[in-house]
């Protein structure tokens, strides 16, 4: 392996990130309105029918199909409850507890009402706002399948395995015994011919990370890489951690320093690599060191 660290990389920082490719405003309106007209429409034919915002909510939680109801509940959160994230809201099984606990701030009906009639159907500023959520993860995916494409390139007589787009995470559990944390998720494990584990790994585009969510990721690295690591040095295990991450955000704040303070944590353990250091740093001696 190159002697050049993470850290020894940031001065060039701007060469060895991979910008995902992105959707021009207003191109992407003709498919936003397309796709997301018959969710407007359906938001307001429950709208008619529904004699409060509560009322309005659980009608949305009864909506059968699982993808119409997310979006609905996206819509719902724009007009009557911008407070509460989506991932509450689409939850179908909490819907009567959401609403004892919220209900009471929740926008009057009436006010919906007047907002809804005064935006044309479809609405382009709202089918634009849930086209984002649409493609929310998607450079995260791109990231994990081009790095499974890469690594079996460069180092064809190993097995790299997790999903390679979108699918369940690994859990430890599944691959070292009587781990510590069952359910600690990890993105990919490498093996040699053997079924030996040389490596656990993590993904993750970074598109515009910064402040406190900046702090909270390398934390988050940080006590996944001290688990991982003192459970092999624990049960005498070869095992390193890896950790992919590419774009932009890498170049904001503190965020390349940190990265670089994790992967010299633990000398010749971590490494972290953006998408085209793969074949410089990540080779087969550093895996089998």
């Amino acid at each position: 392996m190159t002697d050049k660290s993470f850290a020894d990389h940031k001065n060039e920082g701007h060469i060895w990130i991979t910008l995902a490719t992105g959707e021009y405003y207003p191109d992407i309106l003709v498919d936003a309105c397309e796709l997301y007209k018959p969710v407007l429409v359906m938001f307001g034919q429950l709208l008619k029918t529904s004699e409060s915002s509560i009322r309005l909510f659980m009608q949305i939680a009864e909506v059968p199909d699982g993808w119409m109801r997310v979006q609905l509940a996206r819509v719902f959160r724009k007009y009557v409850s911008p407070r509460l994230p989506v991932e509450m809201l689409r939850r179908k099984t909490k819907a009567k507890e959401i609403c004892e606990q919220f209900g009471s701030r929740f926008r009057p009906i009436h006010q919906v009402q007047a907002a809804y009639a005064t935006r044309p159907i479809p609405d382009e500023a709202l089918c634009a706002l849930l086209w984002e959520y649409r493609s929310r993860g998607k450079e995260g995916y791109d990231l994990t399948e081009r790095f499974f494409s890469l690594f079996r390139e460069t180092l064809p007589g190993l097995t790299i395995t997790g999903p390679e787009r979108a699918g369940r995470d690994i859990r430890l559990t599944s691959v070292f015994k009587g781990y510590p944390t069952p359910n600690r998720p990890v993105d990919f494990v490498i093996y040699d011919d053997d079924r030996t584990v040389l490596a656990i790994g993590l993904a993750r585009y970074d598109s515009d990370r910064g402040g406190a969510q900046e702090d909270d990721r390398t934390g988050g690295y940080r006590d996944c890489a001290n688990e991982i690591l003192s459970y092999a040095q624990q049960h005498r295990l070869n095992a390193k951690v890896i950790f992919v991450n590419d774009g932009p955000g890498l170049l904001l704040g503190s965020m390349w320093d940190d990265y670089a303070a994790l992967e010299s944590s633990w000398p010749g353990k971590i490494l972290v690599l953006t998408l085209r250091m793969v074949p410089e740093r990540l080779t087969l001696d550093w895996l089998l060191s």
